[in-house]
């Protein structure tokens, strides 16, 4: 995050402290996803400053991914006062979507409109009679061989808020519906289909204390219907589940959990979270399963961040498959360690090196199961188009035959987008993440300050013959090779409020599909375009 003060005052010292003041009121930390409405309550806490008058923020493409935060501040005029602002407060329609604004208490609507198209030849790799043999979501007839698209949208609104309750409290919360829709044939149905439900239904305290040498005490607890997202999305991403009835697949509007309970802890640059969470997942194929957790994040000198969690399934029917025996998720132990160096600091150039690693035990049965990755890029910053290159290599185990005890890594609610989890565009409709070895090589690239390119090249491998839990066709295979795929991502972000984002893929079966379809299937390939506005 940057702050920039829109009138300085001629005292340099005096500029940095209240950089500093406000740096410290805000409860966000660096790698959470970024919230547009999550921002503005942390800028309005910060706002009630004896300095700050007024405060916006803006958004731009991070040179390592995601975005990055820029605050502007305007300080207060000589007689102290800030005038309030939105729609109720000064009637004018422009404010929209901030509806009011004074004094730490803060009302903001949310109204975004998303509108995608997407096409498929030979979905499926052309056989969607084996590969999707018994999934419970296909309706009628899904994509298949041949070229395929459908059009999908959604709306998204509703209202947050902020109050002080003293001059270190203060409560929030929000409330929101999504109406989505589909048409065409896409991945599992050709059926014209539309859904309309409740996203955010959540409320929480947000409490601060800053000392007189500047460090910052902040605690915060959110119950309710709201999204979650550990680290980086290794373990915990997809906190809800979109496509068969609630239509909208590939535009995957749907993140709340269906309850989550929050409780966080931050001193400076360490924070401390304990957490439940239920995902909402479709009826039919919600598994009751509930996760506890316990995460630890902190930044050091150096450019370093470490994070450290504990996962525990106290319920949950999914079920665990080996060629002699059924297991179940319930009782699930999962032990995970990360880090982050990037000893320049984000947007600047030089390297970055990231390593995640996690172990599975259960305490039902004998289950002994492992992930783990590690990446390595440098960021030419100063160079035309601002290039970053990197390289990473995840693997996650599969079962092996010859032992008792059981491997197959549990892929939990891993994921997020193409950049995070979400394996290759293609691939990962068929492989998901576990039994996989992954090799993937991306560049990043900014042609202008409003537009990203992200080419990739991946290869995956299976790490076990022994596939069962996975795509049933893929079940038993006959080869570890299941591909290679090739796209490319362009994003256009204009403004705070609009942003483009359109892919090519090609993928290329491998041996494994190959043998398991019992014949030579052609390439797939994919392309999307979509526009999403936010009031």
């Amino acid at each position: 995050m940057t702050i920039e003060i829109r009138n300085p005052s001629r005292d340099l010292r005096a500029n940095a402290r209240i950089q500093d003041v406000f740096r410290s009121k805000l409860s966000l930390f660096p790698g959470t996803a970024y919230s547009r409405t999550d921002v503005d309550l942390a800028v309005a806490v910060a706002r009630r400053s004896a300095d700050i008058g007024e405060a916006t923020h803006s958004i731009a493409f991070g040179q390592a991914g995601g975005v990055v935060v820029t605050v502007a501040l305007t300080l207060k005029d000589p007689d102290g006062r800030s005038a309030p602002r939105g729609l109720f407060a000064t009637g004018d329609p422009r404010s929209f979507p901030l509806l009011y604004d004074a004094n730490g208490a803060l009302v903001t609507a949310k109204l975004e409109t998303f509108a995608l198209h997407y096409g498929n030849g030979n979905a499926w790799y052309g056989r969607p009679d084996r590969l999707l043999a018994g999934n419970p979501l296909v309706v009628g007839t899904p994509a298949g061989r041949g070229y395929r698209h459908w059009a999908e949208g959604y709306v998204h609104t509703g209202l947050y808020g902020l109050i002080p309750l003293t001059d270190a409290l203060y409560a929030y919360g929000g409330a929101s519906v999504l109406a989505s829709g589909s048409v065409g044939r896409e991945l599992f149905t050709n059926e014209t289909r539309g859904y309309v439900g409740v996203e955010d239904a959540y409320v929480g305290l947000i409490a601060g204390y800053t000392d007189e040498a500047g460090n910052r005490l902040a605690a915060n607890a959110t119950f309710g219907r709201k999204r979650f997202m550990l680290g980086e999305g290794f373990l915990i991403a997809n906190t809800a589940m979109n496509g068969g009835s609630r239509a909208a697949l590939q535009a995957n509007p749907r993140w709340a959990a269906d309850n989550l309970a929050l409780v966080s802890l931050r001193y400076n640059n360490t924070r401390l979270e304990a957490f439940r969470v239920n995902p909402d997942e479709l009826p039919i194929l919600d598994s009751k399963t509930v996760i506890d957790g316990i995460n630890l994040e902190t930044r050091l000198d150096g450019g370093l961040s470490l994070g450290a969690s504990l996962l525990h399934v106290p319920r949950s029917n999914t079920n665990y498959f080996t060629p002699t025996a059924t297991f179940g998720r319930e009782g699930l132990q999962v032990f995970d360690g990360r880090f982050r160096w990037q000893p320049n600091g984000p947007g600047q150039a030089g390297p970055f090196v990231a390593g995640e690693a996690a172990l599975q035990r259960n305490a039902r049965f004998d289950m002994r199961a492992y992930a783990f990755t590690g990446e390595a890029g440098w960021s030419f910053a100063d160079a035309p188009w601002s290039p970053t290159a990197s390289y990473r290599y995840a693997q996650f185990s599969g079962d092996n035959p010859g032992t008792a005890r059981f491997e197959r890594w549990d892929p939990l609610l891993s994921g997020g987008n193409g950049e995070q989890w979400v394996q290759g565009i293609n691939d990962f409709k068929v492989v998901q993440n576990s039994n996989v070895v992954a090799h993937r090589f991306q560049l990043r690239m900014r042609p202008y300050p409003s537009i990203e390119l992200v080419p990739q090249f991946w290869v995956f491998r299976a790490e076990s013959l022994i596939n069962l839990g996975g795509n049933p066709a893929l079940s038993f295979l006959g080869s570890k090779d299941y591909g290679k795929e090739i796209n490319m991502t362009v994003k256009y972000m204009p403004s705070r409020s609009l942003y483009v984002q359109g892919h090519v893929a090609l993928t290329f079966p491998g041996d494994a599909v190959t043998r398991a379809l019992g014949t030579k299937p052609p390439p797939w390939t994919s392309t999307m375009l979509f526009v999403r506005y936010a009031f």
